[in-house]
C-alpha cells in the first residue's frame, strides 16, 4: 500500500516563498513517477510540475516556469517543491501524487496525497 503525505503549506505574501515535500511510504518498485498539482474550488486539477522515475526529467507548467523548482531525494523516498516569486493566483490546495507506469507528464498517477493548502496574500 502506497501511501504519500505532503507538508510545507502554509499562508505567504506575494514575491515569498515556500517548499513543499511529499513523503512516499510502501514502495516496492526502484522506479516510479511523482508529480505536483494544485486545485482551486469550483476548478479543475491542474498539473504544476512531475519528475520522471528513471532520468529525473522535469515537467513544469508554464504558469510556474522560473518560479518553481522540483526535486527529489531518493533515499527519503521524498519529492519537494521549490516554490519562489509566489502570485495570488498560486493560491490552491497542492497535492502530490505518484506512479509506477504512468507517464510522467500525463499518467495516469496511481495514488493522491491527503494536499496542504498554499495561500499567497497580503
Amino acid at each position: 500500500q502506497v501511501q504519500l503525505v505532503e507538508s510545507g503549506g502554509g499562508l505567504v505574501q506575494p514575491g515569498g516563498s515556500l517548499r513543499l515535500s511529499c513523503t512516499a511510504s510502501g514502495l516496492s518498485v526502484d522506479y516510479y513517477s511523482m508529480g505536483w498539482f494544485r486545485q482551486v474550488p469550483g476548478k479543475e486539477r491542474e498539473g504544476v510540475s512531475s519528475i520522471s522515475g528513471d532520468m529525473d526529467r522535469t515537467y513544469y507548467a508554464d504558469s510556474v516556469k522560473g518560479r518553481f523548482t522540483i526535486s527529489r531525494d531518493k533515499a527519503k523516498n521524498t519529492v519537494y517543491l521549490q516554490m519562489d516569486s509566489l502570485k495570488p493566483e498560486d493560491t490552491a490546495t497542492y497535492y502530490c501524487a505518484f506512479t509506477y507506469y504512468g507517464d510522467y507528464v500525463v499518467g495516469p498517477y496511481d495514488y493522491w496525497g491527503q494536499g496542504t493548502q498554499v495561500t499567497v496574500s497580503s
